[in-house]
């Protein structure tokens, strides 16, 4: 049985969205199903439209990216989360879907699957550490087996060397080296995740 990995994302101006595409062809490349999915936006539009980046990148992904739901995680037999950093914590919109998983959990349907995440902030010390590590926390609740990229691949230096999850910082674009430390990570979560599915036989 192969590798279903969901995607599951929130990004404001693109960053994380960049993260996660690349997530989900590291995965395709090592033969996973993928649904890359984003979740609601909750922020009202005055505070949207207040910053022309962020009103872009709602318009470009509306009708191209799918939003995430309860099934996503149902279907997946593996997780990789991603969320720009929030002072040093995960975004309110992901949060709050992550707080809709209630009933999954209560069910087992959450554990004991993989999971992996990734972020991105303004500053180089602007809380990519900690927003991974706290988004950590509820795979821990879940009971998943994380899937950090550790220090397995040299390419995680080119990344600027987090071993806990692809992080990008700055307002420009994501750079080429942090796209294949994500791919990387995307692969690295499809082969591990295929690898338990082949030994639960």
């Amino acid at each position: 049985m192969s590798a279903k990995v969901a995607v599951i994302y929130y990004s404001s101006t693109g960053n994380v969205h960049q993260l996660a595409k690349a997530i989900a062809e590291g995965a395709e490349k090592a033969g996973a199903e993928v649904r890359l999915r984003r979740v609601p936006e909750l922020a009202p539009d005055a505070a949207i439209d207040a910053n022309p980046a962020w009103r872009e990148h709602v318009e470009a992904v509306k009708d191209v990216v799918e939003v995430a739901t309860l099934d996503d995680l149902e279907w997946a037999n593996a997780y990789a989360f991603g969320s720009p950093t929030r002072y040093g914590n995960i975004a309110a919109q992901l949060k709050q879907f992550i707080d809709t998983t209630g009933g999954l959990w209560s069910k087992g349907i959450l554990s004991d699957k993989p999971a992996t995440g990734f972020t991105s902030a303004h500053n180089r010390h602007g809380g990519n550490e900690s927003t991974t590590l706290a988004l950590y926390n509820t795979f821990h609740h879940w009971g998943s087996l994380i899937v950090a990229p550790g220090y397995t691949d040299p390419v995680v230096y080119g990344a600027g060397g987090n071993p806990y999850g692809t992080a990008h910082f700055g307002s420009d674009a994501v750079s080429d080296e942090t796209l294949v430390a994500a791919r990387y990570q995307g692969e690295r979560l499809a082969t591990i995740t295929a690898r338990l599915q082949a030994g639960a036989r």
